[in-house]
């Protein structure tokens, strides 16, 4: 690979990072061709982008981009894989399935909307993290609980104010 290419790698991976808020790291050296097919179909599925890079030349991209990464230059060991997504926890999920057939892919660590995540162990908590979707859902059926018991106090009420006052009294 040429200087000019190698920059021109960088380049697109610093412009990647810059326009994502959802990064996972992964190891899935050792899977054989067959899975490694059916990984990148699962993500294809989830719309989760992955892309095999090389380490240096992500850790310059790192460098380049005006995120702060904390300690995730430091697992840049070994075979790294990128995944990119719009939702926080879909690439730990993806994981976390995909490797009930399999011991891979590893997590080597995760930047999401700043935060940062090192080490496999982190998985768990990277799944259970609710998406803008499911917390403003959350917040909806919060909001909705307070009117619908007030709807239902008025038709158990019978429809006369003291059968109301009394059945919004109760409650």
């Amino acid at each position: 690979m040429t200087r000019e290419e190698k920059a021109t790698v960088i380049e697109d991976l610093t412009a990647q990072l810059a326009e994502n808020t959802t990064i996972y790291l992964a190891d899935i050296s050792g899977l054989d061709a067959m899975t490694t097919s059916d990984l990148r179909r699962a993500c294809f599925k989830a719309n989760v982008k992955l892309a095999v890079v090389k380490n240096t030349l992500l850790a310059k991209a790192m460098e380049a981009s005006e995120k702060e990464f904390g300690e995730l230059p430091e697992v840049l060991k070994g075979n790294t894989s990128l995944m990119f997504s719009e939702t926080g926890n879909v690439p730990a999920k993806l994981i976390k399935n995909f490797r009930k057939k399999s011991d891979r892919p590893l997590l080597k660590g995760a930047f999401i909307e700043e935060a940062i995540f090192v080490g496999d162990d982190k998985l768990d908590t990277l799944v259970s993290i609710k998406s803008k979707e499911e917390i403003i859902g959350d917040i909806i059926g919060l909001l909705q609980s307070p009117a619908k018991n007030v709807i239902s106090g008025l038709k158990s009420g019978g429809g006369k104010l003291a059968g109301i006052l009394k059945t919004l009294s109760e409650r």
